[in-house]
């Protein structure tokens, strides 16, 4: 694939990964009747915002996850004080907008000093104006406007922490699931793209030529459908195949391959050492049967749940060196070299991914999915929620780590990328 193309598939790939996580948890949070202030790809600054609704959805500038913030999450920066002079505008009777600062630019509001007010419970506001206190009453989607800034107000019960626990578990554990159905998905995709060995194939085909190697070099292209090999037929006998070229390691063989209808010879030596040329032989394929993809995408998906978790071991034992590890840098850089290997194999890394994705969030790890699902679960279990500023402390502390990880494996896979 040309350089453009990988480039443009590869961003494609990594917004779908976590657009979709985050997808999960904003579409079961408005369920749940959550007021979801943000809905955002990346983090640090923003490059682009638009809001939609009561959501704001931004893309940021590091491409290394994304977040959906609920209302009662965090604590909110903007804040109304009894005694403060702002100015609200009316409408209906209600409330719609409260104006914290350029009071004397705004038309047709009322000005006055606050006396009381409950912005999550009772909704109202208490004015001092010109003297006289006035009660006014609250629209629940209220919007507090304050250097250039709009907040909607946050009444208890579209607050996250409001909510029951059964409904702030499924919020949460809704990321995660996406990416494993994502990774379902993909694993079938992927059977279906490449299909399924025929029995009893009558032809070996040629399904990817590596770069650099002697079958590139030689001429041999993906689709060539080999012949015959020093004069001897092939059939569809890929083990027998494989076996002749072994055995010419360092040894010129001459084949001969149909390609578009035509013959072609071509002259190819193995590399002495290892006896390969760089390709990928394949029998004659069919389309797979439902009961096939669905059988292959369950498979895989187990199989490779247990090679996520024994890396998961080694890592934990120490079996991991630092070099082993790789961040944003090393994981495009594999993503780039499996891209160019075709579609397919573009589309089983993409599978791979959702999945560890999905794993890796639901580990007990401050700061992800798994350590709020553990706190929801303690809540479950004592009958009360944990005390929301230490919960808050414990993932500040787990993303500052989870962020300085990120920075150190960063940083070496530039020192790596400069070595090679």
């Amino acid at each position: 694939m040309e350089n453009i193309q990988i480039a443009l598939l590869i961003v494609l790939m990594f917004f779908l990964l976590v657009s979709l996580h985050e997808w999960g948890h904003y579409y079961f949070a408005r369920r749940a009747g959550i007021l979801v202030r943000e809905f955002a790809i990346g983090f640090g600054p923003k490059l682009f915002s638009i809001k939609r609704g009561e959501t704001r959805y931004t893309l940021r500038l590091l491409p290394i996850g994304g977040f959906v913030r609920m209302a009662g999450e965090d604590p909110e920066i903007v804040e109304v004080q009894p005694g403060q002079t702002l100015a609200v505008r009316v409408k209906d009777d209600l409330v719609t907008r409260l104006y914290l600062d350029r009071l004397d630019e705004r038309s047709g509001v009322m000005r006055g000093e606050v006396k009381a007010l409950d912005l999550e419970k009772d909704l109202y506001i208490k004015l001092d104006v010109d003297g006289e206190i006035e009660r006014y009453s609250m629209h629940p989607q209220a919007l507090i406007i304050a250097r250039g800034r709009e907040t909607q107000i946050a009444p208890l019960d579209r607050q996250f922490g409001h909510k029951p626990v059964s409904k702030r578990a499924l919020a949460i554990f809704a990321g995660p699931v996406m990416n494993f159905l994502l990774a379902f998905v993909l694993f079938a995709t992927f059977l279906l793209i490449q299909g399924v060995p025929l029995e009893n194939s009558s032809k070996v085909f040629i399904s990817k030529v590596l770069p650099d190697t002697p079958a590139e070099q030689s001429g041999l292209r993906g689709g060539d459908w080999v012949k015959s090999v020093n004069g001897e037929s092939i059939g569809g006998d890929v083990e027998k195949f494989v076996a002749q070229i072994n055995a010419s390691a360092g040894k010129p063989m001459n084949w001969v391959v149909d390609r578009d209808g035509e013959e072609v010879p071509l002259k190819i030596t193995p590399d002495a050492e290892t006896g390969k040329i760089g390709i990928y032989p394949a029998g004659e394929m069919r389309s797979p049967t439902a009961g096939e993809t669905l059988k292959f995408a369950g498979n895989s998906m187990v199989e490779m749940t247990k090679r996520i978790f024994e890396g998961f071991r080694k890592l934990i034992f120490g079996e991991f060196k630092l070099d082993d590890l790789g961040g944003p840098v090393k994981t495009t850089q594999v993503s780039i070299e499996i891209a160019r290997e075709g579609i397919d194999q573009l589309t089983l890394w993409a599978a791979v991914l959702s999945l560890y994705l999905g794993i890796f969030n639901l580990l007990p790890i401050p700061a992800l999915d798994g350590s709020r699902l553990l706190f929801l679960g303690l809540e479950a279990v004592r009958g009360k929620p944990i005390d929301p500023n230490r919960e808050s402390m414990v993932h500040l502390i787990g993303f500052a780590m989870l962020m300085l990880l990120m920075i150190v494996v960063t940083y070496n896979d530039i020192l790596g990328l400069v070595r090679n």
